[in-house]
């Protein structure tokens, strides 16, 4: 199996990917998002993608909903992945030897409150596993990297200190993209992933919530993002988790007059936390 992922091996989604798929799982490495969408669509390519959407402390990726409701995926499952940052180092380095440490900006903020503690130098990078390669590649003696464990071990390094991280509920939730042709639903499918529009009168989005409320679904999660070509027009992305596959149905079908241009993006099973 050969999936696409925003990243290098050892990366976080590289790391989702194995907690989906298994760690037999090939990943595709990509630059970027946009990337990730494109190498999934191509059966000769790939055999989906594996994305992150949203985080419990950045919060949603909304380029990444346009580019799932542009593209003709499916989602096929999810997972909530916590995301535990480690101080790597190659083997004999010592924490006093440190005077430069490489990650991603965002890896870099997540660890402020363990970083300020050191007058080291900090260097931002595209990707946590490539700022762990690196060191690994060139040897380096005076330089860490701030990456996950699974880059750790791809790359031959130790953890000088584990779980630096300031934040200890910091979840990524990724989802498991596919070809339309290739998903098959899973047994006891209980959430759904749907995009509608409104039609833009008073309370309308209120009456989509109350019919949603009074079917007994759960809203997880509603997101809006603007309407690409309109003036301060919104189309809503919602998660929705059911116990019957028959009451979802009923509730797309509650919820039809009142909206417009309904689309399923994937109906599976709710994702593990990991």
């Amino acid at each position: 199996m050969r999936f696409a992922i925003q990243g290098y091996e050892g990366s976080f989604h590289h790391l989702a990917a194995e907690y989906l798929l298994g760690k037999q799982v090939k990943v595709i490495p990509c630059d970027t998002f946009r990337e990730v969408v494109k190498t999934a669509a191509v059966k000769k390519l790939s055999d989906g993608a594996v994305m992150a959407i949203e985080n419990s402390i950045a919060g949603s990726i909304l380029s990444n909903y346009n580019l799932l409701h542009k593209s003709n995926l499916k989602i096929a499952g999810e997972l909530y992945l916590q995301i535990k940052h480690h101080l790597l180092a190659n083997p004999g380095v010592r924490i006093e030897d440190i005077r430069e440490v490489h990650s991603h900006t965002m890896a870099l903020q997540q660890c402020n409150d363990f970083l300020e503690k050191y007058p080291w130098k900090l260097v931002e990078t595209e990707d946590t596993a490539l700022s762990a390669r690196h060191i690994h590649q060139h040897k380096s003696k005076h330089i860490a990297a701030i990456a996950g464990k699974l880059a750790a071990e791809l790359y031959g390094l130790n953890i000088l200190v584990a779980n630096i991280h300031s934040s200890k509920h910091n979840y990524t939730r990724f989802l498991l993209l596919r070809r339309e042709e290739d998903v098959r639903m899973p047994d006891q499918a209980d959430k759904a992933s749907v995009m509608f529009h409104t039609n833009h009168t008073r309370g309308s989005l209120a009456k989509v919530l109350v019919r949603i409320a009074n079917r007994g679904i759960n809203l997880s999660k509603l997101q809006s993002f603007p309407i690409p070509g309109t003036d301060f027009k919104y189309a809503f992305h919602a998660d929705l988790e059911f116990e019957t596959l028959s009451q979802f149905h009923r509730v797309i079908e509650d919820i039809k007059p009142v909206t417009e241009n309904i689309k399923v993006y994937g109906i599976y099973k709710k994702g593990l936390w990991k």
